[in-house]
C-alpha cells in the first residue's frame, strides 16, 4: 500500500526510469495508436503529429547539429520511457491520468513508428518500450563539463 499525504490521499510513486523500472503492464501498436491519437490528439498535436497548437512531436530527427534544430519528441527526448511517462501525467491536458497503459503503449508505438524509430507493427510494452533506441539517446552528459 502506497504512501499517505496529509489528507490521508494515498501516494503512489509513479516513477519509471530509463530502463523500463516502474512500467506498467500493458501493449500496443502504431495502428491502435494513430486511431487513438486522431482522436484525442490531433486537435492539439495536428494529424501525424506534425503540430498545431501544441508543438510538433514528430520530425527533424538528426537535426540538433544544424542551423536550425527543432527539439520534437524524436529528435531530442533520449529515452522512450520518458514518452510514456508524460502522455500519462500530462496528455490530454485536460483529463491527465485519463488513459489506460494500453492506450499509452499504441499511442508511444505511433509517435515512434512516424520518424522510423520502430516499425509500425512492432508492440510496445514494459519489456520492449524500454528497448528502443532513441536518435538522441547518446545526446546527453550525465556530468556538467565543469563538475569533474
Amino acid at each position: 500500500e502506497g504512501a499517505s499525504d496529509l489528507t490521508g490521499q494515498p501516494q503512489w510513486n509513479l516513477t519509471i526510469t530509463p530502463d523500463g523500472k516502474g512500467l506498467p503492464q500493458g501493449s500496443g501498436n502504431a495502428i491502435t495508436g494513430q486511431q487513438i491519437f486522431e482522436l484525442r490528439c490531433a486537435s492539439c498535436h495536428g494529424f501525424e503529429a506534425i503540430g498545431a497548437s501544441a508543438m510538433p512531436l514528430v520530425g527533424d530527427v538528426n537535426s540538433l547539429t544544424s542551423d536550425y534544430p527543432e527539439k520534437t519528441v524524436n529528435s531530442y527526448w533520449p529515452y522512450a520511457t520518458t514518452l510514456f511517462d508524460y502522455i500519462r501525467r500530462a496528455m490530454p491536458p485536460a483529463a491527465p491520468y485519463s488513459l489506460s497503459s494500453h492506450e499509452i503503449y499504441a499511442l508511444c508505438a505511433y509517435i515512434l513508428s512516424q520518424d522510423g524509430i520502430i516499425e509500425a507493427n512492432v508492440e510496445l510494452n514494459e519489456v520492449t518500450l524500454p528497448q528502443v533506441k532513441m536518435p538522441n539517446r547518446d545526446g546527453f552528459s550525465a556530468v556538467y563539463p565543469n563538475n569533474r
